[in-house]
């Protein structure tokens, strides 16, 4: 059995169980009973996707019909910060679909939801969940997006670059911000000399993923980049233009020879 296929068990009624014990001291009329009956009824059948989503629905049901009301209870069960680059997804599993409870039903209060997500990817990860609100309101999102490149958490900083990846693994393709490129380029120069290998490592994917749709202006903004560079950015260089350098690029092929 496939790691994915064994995790899709644990969104069941077990986990349904534990979060009604998390809610319940924040929300005492949780119906913690038909909670995790409705649940256990309905994912059967799903795959992991489908699991988070019916779990997710069941608690839009069960909490406080207003979503501001419904998302301070739930606010409340996040837990300590993961202040480490290890066990975001492993120890934070079970905020999966509070994420999707936001990404669903969270768009018409942007500010509320936004600042909910900034905390969920402290613990777990917002990067699918933050998708949606890109689309919808773009421009409120970059001006946080901008002030997050600064952040103290790791996990945050990495959001900035993660969440606004085109071509996000297991996630809807997305076009660059405000269809151009040089939108997504200006977030990740902050992060280029990020003390941290989890988001530098994103920011390299991310060019790789630009790479794909804006070859050009991706490398010539990279090269740009390596005149003021370290070996934090020729790491993210090599890494960013991996795709490039496996295809023949002579271009890159011939730039990368040259960090040697």
């Amino acid at each position: 059995m496939s790691e994915t296929a064994a995790l899709k068990h644990y969104f069941g009624a077990g986990l349904a169980q534990r979060l009604s014990g998390l809610i319940q001291p924040y929300a005492p009329g949780f119906p913690a009973q038909a909670f995790a009956g409705s649940v256990a009824a309905q994912v059967g059948p799903l795959e992991l996707k489908g699991r988070v989503a019916v779990i997710a629905d069941e608690l839009r049901k069960a909490l406080a019909p207003d979503y501001p009301e419904a998302l301070r209870t739930l606010l409340n069960i996040l837990g300590p910060e993961n202040e480490t680059e290890e066990g975001m997804f492993k120890n934070g599993y079970f905020l999966m679909p509070v994420a999707y409870f936001v990404e669903k039903y969270g768009l018409s209060h942007v500010g509320l939801s936004m600042q909910a997500l900034y905390e969920i990817t402290k613990r777990h990860t917002s990067e699918y969940a933050i998708r949606p609100y890109l689309e919808h309101h773009l421009e409120d999102c970059l001006r946080l997006l901008n002030d997050w490149t600064h952040d103290p958490s790791l996990h945050v900083r990495r959001l900035v670059s993660e969440g606004t990846r085109p071509r996000l693994p297991w996630a809807k393709r997305i076009g660059v911000l405000r269809g151009d490129p040089a939108c997504n380029l200006a977030l990740l120069e902050p992060l280029m000399d990020d003390p941290s290998l989890y988001v530098r490592k994103s920011v390299a994917n991310h060019l790789n993923d630009l790479t794909k749709d804006h070859r050009e202006i991706t490398i010539n903004w990279i090269r740009d980049r390596l005149d003021d560079g370290g070996k934090r950015v020729v790491w993210i260089a090599r890494h960013g233009l991996r795709s490039l350098a496996k295809s023949g690029d002579r271009e890159v092929l011939d730039l990368l020879k040259s960090f040697d």
